[in-house]
This record gives structure tokens, C-alpha cells and sequence, in this order.
């Protein structure tokens, strides 16, 4: 569910203005007296929500639903419960996302208010450098510096002895002790997701947070992105090289180590203690096992067992990468052998 630190919820809405937002029919019978105040997936949802169903791996979640009312196409008649009204569309994804559009805000700097926000709650021995922008309902511990420059967005939790460095951005977070942002970070932005419609594409509502657990260092210019819904986690001690990109709803292990340009994408799983190479690359939903390692310039395709090394695009493990180059060095000196005489 929303975070109310980070999200408001707009006025309630009816099937109507559901309907003429989004292009989708309530199917026949729908209680029109019903109302909705928020969304949620099918999973989280209460019977004040909406949520979707994208196609029909999803049809089990729609059954088991306490969602209000869900987008989905015409297979899914019969399988939404009694109590949830079935939103038929040919683009689910896109309905919702115009739903939370009209359901949900993000709280976010008015431009209006004093440099640090009145309401911002600091513990002794903070301090906040020349130009920062500190917002509403900002809580920050004892002992934590803030570079001149940074932006701390409205609702944040900031640890102890945690350092942020100039120009660094931080929003929908909740952020532990001795945790270091160095300088040009952004932590909290929307991830990347995009829904088609019979208007072209729309991005899908993000709407989640992020969750930078004790000690974990976050380097310069490297983003990661808040969940699309619950949240991104990166665990205690990990550390995060300069340029790395960590994106939505993915949760990233204890001790981990990503050196420069690694890029993990949405809704991946990193065990304990892994570690990447510069510029690995990992696609969405991948599970990578505790102490795997993953070479420099690898791009991970599939999951990864626990302590394994992988290498190679697409990435294999390291024996098989090997010895398939050796063999491809052999192929080469014995081709350029023959058309040599």
C-alpha cells in the first residue's frame, strides 16, 4: 500500500469517471454506486482499490483478489470475485496507470517553501550545507552532513553519521546509519516502465520506495530507482561503485560490490555478497545466487546459482566461457593457417 510520507491519495472516484478516463466498459451488472480511492496490485489490494490484470498468468492472482475493481481483458470475465467489478479493456496497463494518474500524487518540492522546511525534524550535530533543500516531514539523525547543493525530498528518513554529498538527490527513501550518497547521486526517481494505449505510450505509475539499509555507499552520479510498487532494498554494506544503476523493485543483498556502469534492471534478486565486474549487466527479473561473481562486461541473461563465477554476453559460467574462447582461438589459428598456403 501507499506510503502516506511519500503519496496522497486524490478524491474518490465512480465507475463513470473510471470509464471516460480510461476507455474501459464495466461489465454488465456492475454496482455503479461503488467508489474507489486508490490502487494497488492484485496482490495488495483492499476493496477501495483498482488494480489490473495484464494477461493470464495473472488470472489466479484476479481469483484470490480483495481488489474493489480491476482492469483486464475479456478472458478474464468469470474470474474476478463477486465483490470485484470487472473493468473490460484491451489495455489494462494503460487504464490503470491513467487510474493512478487520477488516484495517487506524489509529494514532491512545491517550489514555494524555505530551503529547509520548517516541519524537518534534526537530531543534534547535523549539517546542512549552503543551497541545500531540505523538504516537509524530513527527518534526519545525529551526526549526518548534508553537502551544499543536495535535495532531500519530502517524507525522507535519514540515518546517523550518514554523509550526502553535493548535488545529490534523494526522495521516497527511508535511509539507515553511516550511509554515504556521494555527490550527484539520485536516489528514489521513477524507475522505467511504459504501457501501450490507443494513445500511445503512458508511464506506468512508480509508486513504491527506496530502502538504502546501514552502511551502504551509493557513488557518484549513480541512480537507484524507487519501487514501482513496494520497494527497492539495497542491504546492509553493499557498496555501489560511481555510474551504477539499480532499477525498480529490485532487492540487492548484504556486502555486495558493483563496480562502474553496472546496470541491474527491475525486479531482479542479488544474494548476499556477490560481485560485479564494470559494466555487467543484468535483465529483469533475474535471481542471482549468494557470492556469485559476475565478470566485467557480462550480460546476465538467466539466473545465477549461489557462488558461482559467470562471464561472457551472453553470460555463461566461467569454465564453459573459457574454454569456448580457447576453442574459437584454436578455430581461428587453424582457419588462418589454411588460407595462408
Amino acid at each position: 500500500m501507499l506510503d502516506p510520507r511519500f503519496y496522497e491519495r486524490g478524491e474518490p472516484v465512480g465507475l463513470d469517471e473510471l470509464e471516460g478516463l480510461t476507455g474501459a466498459v464495466a461489465a454488465e451488472g456492475a454496482d455503479r454506486s461503488r467508489r474507489f480511492a486508490g490502487v494497488a496490485t492484485l496482490d495488495d489490494a483492499d476493496g477501495d482499490c483498482v488494480s489490473f490484470c495484464g494477461d493470464k498468468s495473472f488470472l489466479a492472482a484476479l481469483g484470490a483478489s480483495a481488489a474493489g475493481a480491476c482492469f483486464a481483458p475479456a478472458f478474464a470475465r468469470g474470474a474476478a470475485p463477486l465483490v470485484c467489478v470487472l473493468l473490460v479493456t484491451a489495455y489494462p496497463q494503460y487504464a490503470y496507470a491513467m487510474a493512478a494518474g487520477r488516484l495517487t500524487r506524489p509529494r514532491e518540492h512545491d517550489g514555494a517553501e524555505d530551503d529547509v522546511h520548517p516541519s524537518a525534524m534534526f537530531e543534534d550535530g547535523v549539517v546542512v550545507g549552503r543551497g541545500a533543500v531540505v523538504g516537509a516531514d524530513v527527518q534526519v539523525g545525529g551526526g549526518t552532513r548534508i553537502a551544499p547543493g543536495a535535495v532531500i525530498g519530502p517524507g525522507v528518513a535519514i540515518g546517523r553519521d550518514c554523509r550526502i554529498g553535493a548535488g545529490a538527490r534523494i526522495g521516497f527513501a527511508l535511509i539507515g546509519d553511516r550511509v554515504h550518497v556521494h555527490a550527484g547521486a539520485v536516489i528514489g526517481e521513477p524507475g522505467f516502465g511504459a504501457a501501450p494505449g490507443p494513445r500511445g505510450l503512458i508511464a506506468m505509475p512508480q509508486l513504491g520506495r527506496v530502502i538504502l539499509q546501514d552502511d551502504v555507499r551509493v557513488g557518484a552520479n549513480s541512480c537507484v530507482d524507487r519501487g514501482a510498487w513496494g520497494d527497492t532494498v539495497v542491504g546492509e554494506r553493499t557498496k555501489l561503485d560511481n555510474l551504477v544503476h539499480i532499477g525498480h523493485n529490485t532487492h540487492v543483498g548484504r556486502d555486495c560490490v558493483m563496480a562502474a556502469y553496472t546496470g541491474i534492471s527491475g525486479s531482479c534478486v542479488i544474494g548476499d555478497g556477490c560481485m560485479f565486474g564494470g559494466r555487467a549487466g543484468v535483465i529483469d527479473h533475474v535471481t542471482i545466487g549468494a557470492g556469485a561473481r559476475i565478470a566485467a562486461d557480462a550480460a546476465i541473461m538467466k539466473d545465477v546459482p549461489a557462488g558461482e563465477s559467470w562471464a561472457g554476453s551472453p553470460a555463461r559460467p566461467n569454465r564453459i566461457w573459457l574454454r569456448q574462447n580457447a576453442w574459437l582461438s584454436r578455430a581461428s589459428r587453424r582457419h588462418t593457417g589454411r588460407e595462408g598456403n
